[in-house]
């Protein structure tokens, strides 16, 4: 659903395949979740506070090749674990491994990595403009991350080094990056398409609470 086309026109097309999309809108566990069907076939869940009208999830599904519905793929936030069955606790994956997610706020892209526990000084990320993505390194090279911000690919637009920032607290690298003014019009935009869409108090959107 992205798009590396870096111009205006770019967001006119995101806002105009979001109209077109077939849309049904669910109030549960005090979120909105709405759930879109693109002309393709793509599914995309978003849920949003309801009191707030934060972004707290987005997630994606595509068809497998042989039609079937596929797992969904999460953009923002954090799909929920299973508790493990005792057969299966030697098998599963160590809680000491990074944790990488999407968690943003109103005027931020931001993403939170659990389990680094070296200090600021060892991180660093930067912009790779040619391949449209972000690079976390760490300079004793226990840990390296290659990502790229969805949103703005969608949008056309450039990454900018000068809008990353980090912190690092709690064993967790909290990577920062301003929204251009093009976003939070987006945003501002497809808001309006979804207060449009009336939210009913029982159906089938598929959607884990955040």
């Amino acid at each position: 659903m992205a798009s590396s086309r870096k111009s205006v026109s770019s967001v006119e097309s995101w806002l105009q395949e979001l109209k077109s999309a077939k849309k049904t809108a669910l109030v549960q566990d005090a979120c909105k979740k709405v759930h879109f069907v693109f002309t393709n076939g793509v599914e995309m869940v978003e849920e949003y506070d309801l009191k707030s009208n934060h972004l707290l999830v987005r997630k994606w599904r595509t068809k497998t090749t042989l039609g079937a519905a596929g797992k969904w793929e999460f953009e923002i936030g954090e799909q929920l674990r299973p508790v493990p069955s005792l057969e299966a606790e030697h098998l599963r994956e160590s809680n000491l491994n990074p944790i990488f997610m999407r968690k943003d706020n109103k005027q931020n892209f931001q993403w939170r990595i659990r389990n680094l526990p070296y200090p600021i000084d060892v991180y660093s990320v930067t912009v790779d403009s040619e391949n449209r993505s972000c690079i976390v390194r760490t300079s004793n090279k226990k840990y390296y991350k290659k990502f790229s911000i969805p949103d703005m690919d969608r949008a056309g637009l450039m990454l900018d080094q000068s809008a990353l920032t980090l912190a690092h607290a709690n064993n967790t690298l909290i990577i920062t990056y301003k929204k251009p003014q093009e976003i939070l019009k987006m945003e501002r935009l497809v808001q309006q398409e979804i207060q449009k869409i009336k939210a009913s108090k029982d159906g089938d959107v598929e959607c884990n609470p955040s």
